[in-house]
């Protein structure tokens, strides 16, 4: 009986993570992310950005730094400024086109 109810845990588990994974949008590999405000100095806002987070305020989705690179992208930029995270786990930023 312990065994079926860990299979069971452990398929929930599965499932539950899938269902928060995002799939990388087309060029989203090429998004450049950095926490430097000279690298976006001669560059144009394309928007804000900003990861959905839980009530604890860790981001809800298992790959937040391709959620941020997908934004950018969305918003038709090809660099993301972090504002609030780290390059790795970005939260919030600001998307830019830059030359």
């Amino acid at each position: 009986m312990c065994m079926i109810r860990f299979v069971v845990a452990v398929a929930v588990l599965i499932l539950a993570t899938a269902c928060n994974t995002v799939t990388p949008a087309p060029g989203a590999d090429q998004v450049r992310v950095t926490l430097a405000q000279g690298d976006v100095a001669n560059c144009n806002v394309a928007g804000n950005i900003k990861v959905p987070l839980n009530a604890d305020g860790v981001p809800s989705v298992t790959n937040p730094d391709t959620e941020f690179r997908n934004q950018t992208i969305g918003l038709g930029g090809n660099t993301a400024f972090v504002t609030l995270g780290s390059v790795a786990f970005p939260k919030q930023g600001i998307a830019y086109r830059c030359p």
